[in-house]
């Protein structure tokens, strides 16, 4: 029964439409006060407020560290709109379903409609991309720019064409945009695989026939596209940077030296231990990280061990998918600055690689019949092997069919889950708490303004762009240039004494039950 389900054409819809409907809620109820989320929101807010197109500040008046490709879309998207919210989280949900079809027609194209519904599922559904999908970050755009990098290399090797110019452009423009994304953190997520398949695929890349080893290379297939296009558009990311150190005060100290020469140190970045991705990506990929090392193992069994055989048997694309995945892990990994989310990319070409895993057994269960079919000789052999061929694949299918109804239930369970913890836990205090003063101010034409505090995403509910400082704000609200002031409930008392005719509105936002104690008050006359 469950073997069948894969096959079954109203699976992959079901799968589609759940992995939409996570992606959509999983962030739910949306809010900016955590992940940097309030700094990346801050880029395309300045660039509607204030005109700041190319370099931005953060919400603590630090230079913004991020190239500001995101930050344009969004204000793009602002608009059209006129809803920050949309404007803020739609890149990233539309590179998600994007990165979704384009995951599912390249799975489809080379390994089966079964094999194409496991790698959307290995997608959809583990930790990472429903959290990722709406959340006000580059990392889901940066996956996509990455993806579409890598599969047409992939798609090339396969096809066993050769690069042409207009696939060197197409390179070029995908890497210039990464790099307006995120800088060259591109660099160690795809250069360290292109190095070791071409180190690597003459001497193990045959499909299937040893005497055919280095057929990608002989054939005048490679990974490589040249350099030019890695050259030029690591070119105009150094224009960017060249602009902010000559044009930004304070640029070279905060992104040149601090967001990237220190990520490579261990003094500003707290750093983390070189296995620190490895457990976690086991972790927030499971089941389907199991299920690829089971597929492995299963497969290296049916060899008596031979770990040579493997290799030399393995057809180029898988490898590459391989070099792919593996080397972006260890590049990242050597990066003594760490984070979960930096080894994201990684994931759609691990779920690939689970679609050549499923989709080799369907193919030998195929041939292996096809083969005993046309033979006029004693057909009772090629029958045994169809047969343990077919319990093989079955076998496959099944344990598929198993770890997608899992990571059904594990996923959507733990986002439901935040879901409504989200909401008991008033998770989006601060987001009602802004809108609620924003609709009195507009409602009595208050001049108002934030004194500073540690929440830097209250800006945002507030839409300003800057904080003011005790000293500032007493200062003007005795010249009677303010008519209302937000500042925390526990300084506001203090603040209060020192405010000529100031008394505490009603309107308050409700604490947060992962951090007591951090509310805000409205002060009016």
């Amino acid at each position: 029964m469950l073997e069948h389900l894969l096959q079954n054409k109203r699976t992959v819809w079901i799968v589609a439409g759940i992995t939409i409907l996570l992606f959509l809620i999983a962030n739910l109820p949306w809010q900016l006060d955590d992940y940097d989320q309030a700094k990346q929101a801050f880029t395309s807010f300045e660039m509607i407020k204030e005109g700041r197109w190319f370099y931005q500040q953060t919400p603590r008046e630090h230079v913004a560290t991020k190239p500001p490709l995101i930050g344009w879309i969004s204000a793009g998207l602002f608009a059209l709109t006129r809803s920050w919210d949309v404007a803020w989280r739609l890149p990233s949900l539309l590179a998600a379903i994007v990165l979704s079809i384009f995951l599912f027609r390249s799975a489809t194209s080379a390994y089966g409609t079964s094999a194409a519904a496991i790698a959307l599922g290995a997608f959809g559904f583990n930790l990472l991309s429903p959290r990722l999908a709406t959340l006000v970050r580059t990392d889901m755009p940066l996956a996509l720019v990455i993806f579409l990098i890598g599969s047409l290399i992939w798609r090339k090797i396969h096809k066993e064409e050769p690069w042409r110019s207009r696939d060197r452009f197409y390179i070029f423009a995908l890497l210039t945009i990464a790099m307006l994304i995120k800088g060259p953190i591109v660099y160690a997520l795809l250069l360290p695989g292109i190095a070791l398949f071409q180190w690597r695929a003459p001497a193990v890349t045959g499909v299937g026939d040893p005497g055919q080893g280095g057929r990608a290379l002989q054939n005048g297939v490679s990974a490589w596209c040249g350099w030019w296009p890695w050259i030029a558009s690591l070119g105009i990311f150094l224009l960017w940077v060249i602009g902010g150190i000559l044009f930004q005060p304070g640029f070279f100290d905060e992104v040149v030296v601090r967001e990237f020469a220190a990520r490579f140190g261990e003094t500003i970045h707290r750093p983390q231990p070189l296995y620190f991705y490895l457990p976690h990506l086991l972790h927030k990929f499971a089941p389907w990280s199991a299920l690829i090392i089971v597929f492995a193992i299963v497969d290296l069994h049916s060899r008596n061990w031979r770990l040579r055989s493997v290799f030399r048997e393995m057809s180029p694309e898988t490898f590459w998918l391989l070099c792919w995945s593996v080397s972006g892990l260890v590049a990242m990994s050597l990066i003594p600055s760490k984070r979960v989310d930096r080894i994201f990319p990684i994931i759609p070409p691990l779920c690939l690689l689970l679609a050549a895993q499923v989709g080799k057994c369907a193919a030998c269960s195929h041939g292996s019949v096809s083969r005993s079919s046309a033979s006029n000789l004693d057909l009772t052999p090629h029958r045994r092997v169809a047969t343990k061929n077919e319990a093989a694949r079955s076998r496959i299918y099944r344990w598929s069919s198993v770890a997608l109804i899992l990571s059904i239930l594990i996923t959507g369970g733990y986002t439901i889950f935040k879901v409504i913890s989200g909401y008991r836990n008033h998770r989006d205090a601060l987001v009602v708490f802004g809108r609620d003063v924003r609709h009195e101010a507009e409602a009595h034409h208050w001049r108002y303004e934030v004194v500073s505090a540690k929440d830097e995403g209250l800006l945002l509910y507030l839409r300003k762009t800057y904080f003011i400082d005790r000293d500032r704000a007493v200062a003007e609200w005795n010249r009677g240039n303010l008519d209302a002031l937000v500042a925390s409930t526990e300084k506001a008392p203090a603040l209060m004494r020192d405010l000529q005719g100031a008394a505490l509105s009603q309107l308050k936002s409700n604490e947060r039950r992962e951090e007591q104690g951090r509310a805000y008050s409205l002060i009016t006359h």
